[in-house]
């Protein structure tokens, strides 16, 4: 049978206190966010650190309670339930993430662990006060979309940034905040989320970049992101430096769009 959901997307077949079914759902979802890969269990063994006869043992069971559609050897996929389960907890999870940063002074690479504890301990009213209180920010620190109240979220067209060819304009729209050198790289250069830069040479992987226009902010530096960014076709200003360049694996951990 499949158990029903409320409107903030917990399961009422799931126990409060099993908080595993909800990590597991907003990890597979995570998986599969920006780029639609299949989601195996192995991969999501390793992000979450466990064993693969664990993860087995997980799908078996969300797969009874209707969250997951999977086969041996076959790809996980969420069912709807699994992906409103999913999105409640990403939403939870990255107006979190926001507050720590915007109003606790967090680092952006120092919230994702403190979310991870606080997003199963407070109630769906906690999570709709703090998205008024934050004025219902569009993305996290890190540029991944918050889901709305109604579980819907929007993502821009992007690209990993090492798979952008020279002499394109582009626009910083996320960076995976699980790569800490991409995060201590932006950082560095205090290139913020919605930061516009040219691509000026790929060098054996990686990539040089030039920032677009001078620094007008000093709140522009990333670890102090506020959590929205850069509204659609608005430039967050990167700071005048000659050049930057980033590491294959560093400009992999990054998703840019194009300037038109």
């Amino acid at each position: 049978m499949t158990p029903r959901t409320s409107a903030q997307g917990r399961s009422t077949a799931i126990d409060a206190a099993t908080t595993s079914v909800e990590d597991y759902a907003k990890t597979i979802y995570g998986l599969a966010e920006w780029d639609g890969a299949s989601v195996t269990a192995s991969a999501l063994a390793k992000t979450l650190g466990v064993s693969n006869p664990s993860v087995s043992l997980m799908m078996r069971k969300m797969a009874d309670l209707g969250l997951v559609e999977h086969r041996p050897y076959a790809p996980i996929a969420l069912t709807g339930a699994g992906r409103q389960l999913a999105l409640a907890m990403v939403r939870r999870h990255r107006l979190i993430e926001t507050w720590l940063v915007r109003e606790l002074g967090y680092g952006w690479g120092e919230v994702h662990e403190e979310a991870e504890r606080l997003e199963h301990a407070v109630s769906k009213t906690f999570v709709e006060r703090l998205d008024v209180r934050l004025g219902h920010p569009r993305v996290d620190p890190h540029g991944d979309p918050i889901p709305g109240p109604d579980l819907q979220l929007d993502y821009p067209e992007t690209q990993l940034l090492c798979r952008v060819p020279a002499a394109m304009k582009v626009r910083l729209e996320q960076v995976d905040d699980a790569v800490p050198d991409a995060l201590s790289a932006l950082d560095a250069h205090r290139v913020p989320i919605g930061a516009q830069v040219t691509v000026e040479a790929t060098e054996g992987g990686a990539v040089v970049l030039t920032p677009l226009t001078p620094a007008a902010q000093n709140a522009g530096q990333a670890s102090g992101q506020t959590g929205d960014g850069a509204g659609p076709g608005e430039a967050a200003e990167a700071p005048a430096e000659t050049s930057i360049r980033l590491a294959h694996e560093v400009a992999h951990a990054m998703r840019v769009s194009v300037v038109r």
